[in-house]
């Protein structure tokens, strides 16, 4: 067997680069890990390929190549490792003599070393191609992606208030394909922006700065003329501009030239938009963007007479220059014969660029473009995203409406894979893969397909595509999935049959999912299609308001009531509010209920069993939410983490407290996990300890420790194996003989 670097739980490479935060808050990386390619494979696919290859006769003196689906560039997995953690990357160049010798010190513990010369070598080390080998396909495995499964191992390195957080806004890492694309890729941020326009600017302000050091020189001449020395001196600490915003999201990796006034202007700009506007101001609207397809989908050719298209952008106090550039790259990147029609909804803004400005840019779009219609649509008041994009579909006219976000730049060839798509079957719901717009410098950021999936809170997520379409090795193809992230593109009639967007849905978020689910239940599909790519800046902060989490959670429960039968309440669990009598007004349902007759829809099992098998269906949790020891009247909590000894603490009921009872007896703590892949944290006793413990339920059982717990509500709470009852001692949680103390939890979904 020859395995590439492996990674899992306590794998000594992942967390060995998550835990170099403890030494200087920074990554050092030999060659900023721009030289190293990594393939990881996790440990227990090697695990499985080796009882497979013994129980396989023909595996008898073959050699096996074990590595992961993907190769990444070390400085891409390592950045994507902190994302994941929700943690800051700074990397920093470290020349291989100087990290052994630093490596050399570490190397004297006499007990396990943090780091030695050969670990620094062989982390730095590319993983080798073998492809005349066999690999773990030819045993019968798919490999798992790190996106799969590198939130096992470091959801321990999260802060505090990110330990509940999914993937949600973590997107697949950066994928190398070989030394010369790497290289290609290093060297897009010059290329992307059209440098004669950046380096016009920059010339223009040194032509400022010198002017103003001209007058400054010869004003101090005439009053007092200064030697030489006191000159250069003097324009010397000039030239050292300090940062007036070094915590700034903004400023950590953009913004070293900038003078202390354009300082003032970018942060002020950012704190309004979410994004770097000072930048995009400067930056052509033309501007060119690197192609990150797949090379077949450069080989492809699709119909001359494909639907026409409608393109929605939506959009809330946005910045000019961006929706200026968005509609730029639709008109120059959308075959002239296809385009039907732009609109502009604009979800009652307040910015006075966004009213004559604007105006004035459409009109000129208009003058010379006048084979196509350029639509505003105004809102009197705030109305939220779902209205703005019933609006724009209100107002399309062709075959095919898409909806897309303002702050987007759409590829070459981007329409015509969809179209493609759609022509062939009107009840797909297509959606393009957006690769990322950083918010701070406006590059791109190439990513790789996935799927567009959820929680049971509803939240956003990538998800993989199903087995069936990694078995094609063609990432060009389109691939199935169980919901579409916001932005998508289907036939205008289509969606008009099977009831465009939920209009009871409020401001942000959960409309997306709903829709989702409405197609697959209602007749349609959903594709991602991997050959049609748009660049979607991702905000820092979002226009609608800094906390979302109130209208999530009232559109999640409104979805749950209409689309989601007996597993409407994993909705509640997941938010951790009652079942009944929550308070929440979800609004009038009756119209969508009687929608999903009149349509004759699926019952959402179907859903979870064909579409979304990888959600838990969590139905035999029989209680959740908060766990108060009645005697002590103190909660239970997880404690530390990452750390495996729960404690007991004063009751607020947020997500440490978080508490779930299933009728196997299993107790979690601190978090129930939406998907069948994660393992979650089970309440154990080892019958040794004084002490109650947290792990993974999986490691418990191996650890030998007893999971299973036997309670009644108001009862006491004793461990099926060793006989042993959770209780309070001075203030402490302890097992021990049982006293008869008694345990209430918060919310009970079934008698037990």
């Amino acid at each position: 067997m020859k395995p590439a670097e492996m990674f899992g739980r306590e794998d000594r490479f992942f967390n060995h680069f998550a835990n170099m935060r403890w030494f200087g808050k920074a990554v050092p990386l030999i060659s900023m890990g721009t030289k190293t390619v990594k393939q990881p494979v996790h440990v227990v696919d090697v695990a499985k390929a080796i009882i497979n290859a013994i129980k396989d006769p023909d595996a008898n003196g073959k050699t096996y190549a074990l590595v992961g689906p993907n190769r990444y560039l070390l400085h891409d997995l390592v950045e994507y490792v902190y994302a994941v953690a929700h943690r800051p990357f700074v990397p920093y160049p470290l020349p291989r003599p100087l990290y052994h010798l630093v490596a050399c010190f570490f190397a004297m513990n006499p007990f396990e070393p943090w780091t030695t010369p050969d670990k620094v070598d062989r982390f730095h080390t590319t993983d080798m191609k073998y492809p005349g080998l066999p690999g773990l396909e030819d045993l019968g495995i798919i490999p798992a992606s790190v996106e799969q499964k590198a939130i096992e191992v470091l959801r321990r390195h999260r802060r505090f208030h990110f330990l509940e957080a999914e993937l949600a806004d973590t997107k697949p890492a950066k994928t190398a394909v070989s030394s010369s694309s790497n290289t290609k890729r290093l060297h897009q941020k010059e290329t992307a922006k059209d440098q004669s326009t950046v380096l016009m600017t920059r010339l223009e302000r040194i032509e400022k700065n010198l002017n103003k050091l001209s007058e400054l020189i010869e004003s101090k001449y005439q009053k007092d003329p200064p030697t030489r020395e006191e000159v250069v001196v003097t324009e010397a600490k000039k030239m050292v501009v300090p940062k007036l915003y070094p915590n700034s999201n903004l400023f950590t990796k953009w913004g070293d030239d900038l003078s202390e006034e354009e300082q003032r202007e970018a942060e002020a700009l950012f704190q309004r938009y979410g994004y770097n506007v000072f930048l995009s101001d400067q930056l052509p609207l033309n501007r060119e963007l690197p192609d990150t397809r797949d090379n077949r989908c450069l080989q492809k050719k699709y119909p001359k007479d494909l639907p026409s298209i409608a393109v929605v952008l939506i959009y809330l106090d946005e910045a000019l220059s961006i929706i200026k550039r968005a509609i730029r790259s639709i008109i120059d990147r959308t075959p002239g014969h296809l385009l039907r029609e732009i609109i502009l909804v604009d979800d009652h803004s307040s910015n006075d660029d966004l009213k004559g400005d604007l105006d004035v840019y459409v009109k000129s779009i208009e003058a010379q473009n006048p084979l196509f219609r350029m639509v505003r649509v105004r809102h009197v008041e705030s109305l939220g995203l779902t209205q703005a994009r019933i609006s724009g579909w209100r107002a399309a006219t062709a075959d095919v409406v898409a909806i897309l976000d303002a702050h987007i730049e759409v590829h070459k060839e981007w329409a015509e894979p969809l179209l493609t798509r759609i022509k062939a079957d009107r009840t797909v719901v297509v959606s393009p893969v957006f690769d990322r717009v950083n918010y701070y410098d406006l590059d791109i950021v190439h990513y790789v397909p996935a799927a567009h999936a959820f929680d049971w809170a509803l939240w956003c997520m990538y998800e993989s595509f199903r087995p069936e379409w990694y078995h094609l090795n063609d990432t060009s193809l389109p691939g199935k999935s169980p919901s579409v992230m916001g932005i998508m593109v289907v036939d205008r009639k289509f969606l008009g049959e099977i009831g465009a967007l939920d209009g009871g849905m409020k401001v942000y978020g959960g409309e997306n999912v709903e829709l989702g689910v409405r197609v697959w239940l209602c007749g349609g599909s959903i594709e991602v299609v991997p050959c049609s790519k748009i660049a979607h800046i991702e905000r820092n902060h979002k226009p609608y308001a800094p906390d979302l989490s109130m209208s999530m959670k009232r559109n999640a429960l409104r979805a749950a009531e209409i689309w989601m039968d007996e597993y409407k309440h994993n909705v509640n669990i997941a938010w951790n509010i009652p079942i009944k009598d929550h308070g929440i007004d979800i609004g009038d349902v009756s119209e969508r209920k009687k929608l999903r007759e009149k349509l004759k829809c699926k019952p959402f099992k179907w859903y979870l069993e064909n579409v979304y098998p990888q959600l838990d269906t969590w139905d035999n949790i029989l209680a959740y939410g908060g766990m108060k020891n009645l005697d002590a009247n103190i909660c239970i909590d997880q404690g530390l983490f990452p750390g495996h000894t729960p404690i007991a603490f004063d009751c607020f009921n947020y997500g440490p407290q978080h508490t779930y009872y299933r009728s196997n007896g299993e107790l979690y703590i601190g978090g129930l996990k939406s998907h069948k892949y994660n393992d979650n944290r089970c309440l154990a006793d080892s019958g040794e300890d004084t002490f109650p413990d947290l792990y993974d339920c999986n490691e418990a059982v191996q650890k030998g420790m007893g999971i299973h717990w036997d309670f009644t509500q108001g009862k006491e709470l004793k461990n099926r194996q060793t006989k042993r009852c959770l209780e309070i001692q001075k203030q402490k949680l302890v097992v021990q003989k049982c006293t008869g103390q008694k345990w209430e939890i918060q919310n009970i979904i079934k008698p037990f």
